[in-house]
């Protein structure tokens, strides 16, 4: 039973960044601009929200307002995740260049800008940025006396931190601002026919400039979470969960509550992976070197099969990737 509520409190905190995010590129594809950038935005997020925790940690804040310094970080990460948006949506709305091209360049300095600042600010040859011990939620920062392992305990307060509750509420405004809000139905109207959008007064670039800055904040704190959730450091990479991500955006069919549901399933089997050797009814692949690495690759393999089933049945918005001009009917 530990072992399973240690599996389920590892879904849950492994499902969150691939919730964050794939809610931040359905914002931004339901506006009409595809956001492969999404990996990008992810490590500079981290990066800026790890810094911000390493910096209140040093001067003694964070220790004494642990909760308080994660709230300012994930803010953090959230706003330079949209900063950073900008560039694509400059890129794709204003210059209406290639959306895949500028969101894989951005991919690919972000990691490479990440690195740089590390060794910038604590030195060259260190690469990695300590995450404090105090972020996670315990019993005991709540004010609860101290338990023994147990099935509730080990479910709530194995792997708690104030990014799960935060993307719980997130989930619930992302589901009101697209289908409940004029701002949502606007949005949407962009994505799927904006000459029909801009006919009735609707201004399409900035419709498409909100959905990848709203993207782009997602993103960013989705970047935060995933550090978060890996471990004790952040090394300027996010494991390829951007890309997870917007497989999830697509098997969620672009809506809040499917993506909840394509964020846990394919976190479980990232978690699956991680307990492989603790899990008893798991083949161990006797003779096999290495057989760990079977069920590393099951996430990425699970993911290419779901695709490959359900990617036909998917409907993206008929306008996304598509650059928009004012002057065309």
């Amino acid at each position: 039973m530990i072992t399973l509520a240690n599996v389920l409190s590892s879904t849950i905190v492994f499902a969150v960044p691939l919730l964050l995010v794939a809610l931040g590129g359905m914002f931004s594809e339901r506006s009409g601009v595809i956001n492969i950038a999404l990996e990008g935005i992810m490590i500079v997020g981290a990066l800026a929200s790890c810094l911000t925790l390493r910096a209140m940690d040093s001067s003694g804040f964070g220790a004494a307002n642990p909760q308080l310094a994660v709230f300012i970080a994930i803010l953090v990460a959230g706003v330079v995740g949209l900063f950073y948006s900008l560039f694509l949506a400059f890129a794709a709305i204003n210059l209406k260049a290639d959306q895949t091209i500028g969101g894989t360049a951005l991919n690919q300095f972000a990691p490479a800008f990440a690195i740089v600042v590390t060794w910038a600010i604590q030195g060259q040859g260190q690469t990695q940025i300590q995450i404090p011990t105090w972020v996670r939620i315990t019993r005991e920062s709540l004010g609860l006396a101290p338990a023994d392992q147990s099935f509730f305990n080990n479910l709530i307060f194995k792997y708690f931190y104030l990014t799960t509750p935060v993307a719980i509420l997130l989930l619930v405004l992302s589901y009101v601002v697209l289908f409940r809000t004029k701002f949502g139905l606007r949005l949407r109207a962009c994505g799927e026919h904006p000459q029909a959008a801009d006919s009735v007064g609707i201004n399409v670039y900035k419709m498409r400039y909100a959905g990848v800055m709203i993207g782009g904040f997602l993103g960013g704190v989705g970047g935060l979470a995933y550090t978060l959730a890996a471990g004790s450091t952040f090394a300027s990479t996010v494991g390829g969960y951007g890309f997870l991500a917007l497989a999830v955006m697509i098997f969620g069919n672009w809506n809040p509550w499917t993506i909840l549901g394509g964020s846990f399933f394919f976190a479980l089997f990232k978690v699956v992976a991680s307990y492989s050797s603790t899990i008893p009814f798991l083949p161990t692949f006797e003779g096999v070197k290495s057989a760990t690495n079977i069920y590393q690759v099951l996430p990425y393999v699970v993911t290419m099969i779901v695709l490959i089933f359900t990617s036909k049945k998917s409907r993206a918005p008929k306008a996304e990737g598509i650059p928009y001009d004012k002057g065309s009917r």
